[in-house]
Parts: C-alpha cells; structure tokens; sequence
C-alpha cells in the first residue's frame, strides 16, 4: 500500500512538473525569447541534408502520422485485451490515446502559432505549436512502456524497452525539424503537453486502482440496503 501511494505521488509530481515547464516554455515563446535557439536549431539539423538523412526522416515522421498511430494503437488494443487479457489497463491506453490528438487540436487553436517558413522539404497545413508528432509518440510510447514494465522483470530488458521507446520518441520530434514543418519549441511544448497528459492519466488510474477495494465495498453495502 505505501509502495502504491509512493507511485501515486511520484506521478503526480511529474504531472506537475510537465504543466509546469510547459507553461513556461509559452511564456518564452510569446515574448519572442526562442527565437534564436529556435533558429540556431533548425539550422543546426537541416544542415545535414542529404538524400538519405531526407529518406530517413520522411520514414519516422511517417511513423508519427495518424494512419500509422491508429494502426498501432488497435494492435496494442487487441494485444491488451487477448493476449494480456488487460480490462483495466485497456481504458487507460484508450483514454491517453483519444485525449492527446483532442488536446493538441485544442492547443493549437488557442496558440495558432504559424509554421516555420525558412526550408521545407515537405508541405503541410495548420498550426504548428504544439507538434501533433510531437505529442503522439510521446503519448503511445509512454504508455506502452508504462504498461509493459511490470511484465519485463530483468533490468536488461527495462532497459531496451526505455531506449527504444525515448529512440522513436525523439527521432520522431528531430524528423519535424529537419523537414522544416516544426519549431524546436514545438516539440518541446508538445512533449511536456503529453507528458502532462500521461501523467496525469496513469496518477489518476493508480489512485483508482488503491482505491477500488473500497469503492467496491461501499457499493456493494449500498446494493445491500437497497434490497431490504
């Protein structure tokens, strides 16, 4: 019980934190304070052009589109419900997943933060702050690791599981900039908007989990009065 509670108040502290830096990076964003990292970045990235890096990063940020994280998200579904036989956890994966392309679509009409127009090398419409890539790798990536950690007992394989989940996760961000689609920013906020998501989903499915016992009791003593 104390160990849960622990867990309970560890990811309540990330949620925190997330909303935290996520506010503060807005801040620097609307009073221009990016821009030189911003640009010093883009430049940074795109300077490695060449034909191969290009077909490299079209092919994470292809993984980051939404017909690829759909295809994925009802194999991790039916994997949680047949193989893992996972009730509980299934609603949380499928909370996390639906909320954080609502969340971006909210943030992005409050923020409409125009895109950079500096070298594209590929064409997309919309806003840009906080990247949808962005937010969805982190948001699959970071549940599926949450969800797959208790079944991976060796450190070896928490290990490969941790490092191939931050792999996609900022290859998919770093493809953004070096496509010329997104500001640095934009990753960063939208990996503090999910980051915030996340935690905030798992904090509130953890307290659930401690307290079901009891809500299951009371409901249980109230189904008892109401027969007599």
């Amino acid at each position: 019980m104390d160990n849960m509670r622990f867990q309970v108040t560890r990811v309540f502290v990330v949620s925190v934190v997330s909303l935290m830096f996520f506010s503060l990076v807005v801040m620097l964003i609307r009073g221009d304070k990016l821009v030189n990292f911003d640009h010093a970045i883009i430049e940074s990235v795109q300077s490695l052009e060449a034909p191969y890096i290009t077909s490299i990063m079209k092919f994470f940020t292809e993984i980051g589109s939404t017909k690829i994280v759909v295809f994925l998200c009802l194999f991790i579904i039916f994997f949680l419900y047949k193989v893992l036989h996972h009730r509980s956890e299934l609603l949380l994966f499928i909370g996390v997943v639906v909320g954080s392309p609502i969340l971006n679509l909210l943030l992005k009409e409050i923020f409409r933060r125009a895109r950079p127009d500096l070298h594209r090398l590929i064409e997309i419409g919309g806003y840009s702050f906080p990247s949808g890539h962005a937010m969805n790798a982190f948001t699959v990536y970071g549940i599926l690791t949450f969800l797959l950690w208790r079944h991976i007992s060796n450190r070896s394989g928490r290990t490969l599981l941790i490092l191939f989940s931050s792999f996609f996760i900022i290859m998919i961000g770093v493809s953004r900039i070096y496509l010329g689609v997104h500001y640095p920013s934009d990753i960063i906020g939208g990996y503090f908007a999910s980051g915030f998501l996340l935690a905030t989903s798992i904090w509130f499915f953890q307290w659930y989990m401690e307290r079901r016992p009891q809500l299951a009791g009371r409901m249980l003593k109230r189904s008892v009065k109401t027969s007599k």
